[in-house]
């Protein structure tokens, strides 16, 4: 998702001071995407670049790494390009001169290819703030045709895949294959038929939510009203298992990750979460669910946000967050509040992650869940400057390997993270879905419009 936050921390400590209405709708927009930034690092992004001294890998390891990425595709499942180019660009892709390197961005065109990214996710993220004004479906058009216009605008090294056979396909030609991945349930406004025309233009998966809690589903960062899904909302689970999407379950509380895999007749995906025992953080999956991913056959697309993954910044959170009640309590005012919390940050700084710190997460992953459900979703574009050491852009990915394979990671292992898990995945969500299509019709059960805003 794209984090944001402004890169003074003054900033987002005023949103967290200024009292809003909790009874509101728009409390709870504005508010619970900014729990976000209670529970991630306020780091300078120059002040990161500084320190980035993360040691190079054994250029033994790093050449093997590079070798065995060259066989398979690295298949990321989350990158922010698309709200990137809308922000910065002005939504015009040849403005961004992604063919020539972009340095405003953590992806472009040379260095997808240096970091051997065979296929990539793009997020067509759908902002918290559009449900209160029936907009969410107007914006999750805007960004798939984002998504959509920048592998238009560069065919020479991007083409649009609808399947896993084009994946293969693509990747052999030298291109990056482009797939689309809609981050918000909400976008669809309670529609399955918007659902469905999202297929035909490109979608392959469907976060269910993002930060805010919807009519049928659970958010991982608001209050839960449903504790799981709804009945709608395992409708939905339903159709996109009909239709050969991906049911992601980044964003939503754990017990819509249980009720997912319950539901699911395919493998789901988690585009990019990283584990929960290792970052007590609402956003990663807990171990409970991943003992509960073998049987579903889904892949867990490791996160590379330092708010997830950087070790102890669930507790320097909870340090953090103690401090700004504190300051708004006794300070006289916002301004005075804000002074004493900027004090506090600089005297503390944010835990910062690392290519180590990624690598345990997959660690973990693998000896909960299992080799065969590992992948690998970054969030570049979406984390900015926040990124971990050794890991700053797209380039980065034959670094990680190589560190996996200090850690004794065999070759296949290696080709497994990198792509093949969620390549197996997405053949067998298609040959369920062929199935499905043969026993069932599209579903009917689409909810009214007005149900769409009571959140």
């Amino acid at each position: 998702m794209p984090h944001r936050w402004p890169a003074e921390p003054a900033r987002c400590i005023l949103h967290r001071i200024i009292p809003y209405n909790p009874e509101s709708i728009e409390m709870k927009v504005r508010t619970f995407p900014l729990l976000v930034v209670a529970l991630c690092p306020l780091v300078a992004p120059a002040a990161l670049r500084a320190q980035d001294g993360w040691p190079a890998p054994d250029p033994k390891l790093l050449a093997r790494a590079t070798q065995l990425l060259s066989q398979v595709p690295v298949i990321d499942g989350h990158n922010d390009l698309p709200s990137e180019v809308l922000e910065k660009f002005g939504g015009d892709p040849y403005a961004a001169t992604l063919d020539q390197g972009q340095p405003k961005l953590q992806t472009d065109l040379p260095r997808l290819r240096q970091g051997h990214v065979g296929a990539q996710f793009w997020s067509a993220y759908v902002e918290n703030d559009s449900i209160p004004v029936h907009a969410a479906l107007r914006q999750a058009l805007r960004e798939i045709d984002m998504a959509r216009r920048i592998v238009e605008a560069y065919p020479q090294a991007l083409e649009l895949a609808r399947s896993a056979a084009d994946i293969e396909r693509i990747e052999k030609q030298g291109k990056t294959a482009s797939l689309i991945g809609v981050e918000g349930g909400h976008g669809i406004e309670n529609s399955l038929a918007a659902l469905r025309m999202f297929y035909e233009l490109g979608v392959r998966y469907m976060t269910l939510t993002h930060n805010t809690t919807l009519t049928w589903a659970d958010a991982a960062l608001d209050y839960p009203r449903h504790h799981g899904l709804t009945p709608f909302g395992e409708e939905v689970v339903r159709e996109m298992n009909r239709l050969g999407m991906f049911v992601d379950i980044s964003h939503v509380s754990a017990d819509v990750m249980r009720d997912v895999l319950r539901v699911s007749e395919a493998p789901v995906i988690f585009s990019h979460s990283s584990a929960r025992a290792i970052v007590d953080h609402p956003r990663n999956v807990p171990d409970d669910v991943l003992r509960m991913l073998p049987k579903n056959g889904g892949v867990v697309m490791v996160n590379f946000c330092p708010c997830f993954t950087a070790k102890g910044i669930d507790r320097w959170s909870a340090q953090r967050d103690s401090v700004v009640a504190t300051a708004k309590a006794s300070a006289p005012n916002r301004e005075a509040a804000m002074a004493l919390v900027r004090a506090w940050m600089r005297e503390h700084p944010a835990p910062k992650s690392s290519v180590a710190a990624i690598a345990d997460h997959i660690d973990h992953i693998r000896q909960v869940a299992g080799i065969d459900h590992i992948g690998i979703g970054s969030d570049f574009d979406g984390i900015g400057g926040d990124y971990p050491l050794g890991l700053k852009d797209v380039s980065t990915y034959p670094v990680l390997f190589a560190e996996l394979l200090r850690r004794g990671y065999s070759d296949e292992d290696v080709k497994k993270i990198a792509g093949l898990n969620l390549l197996r995945a997405m053949k067998q969500m298609e040959a369920t879905a062929a199935r499905l299509q043969r026993e069932r019709r599209p579903s009917l059960a689409d909810r009214t419009p007005q149900a769409t805003a009571t959140n």
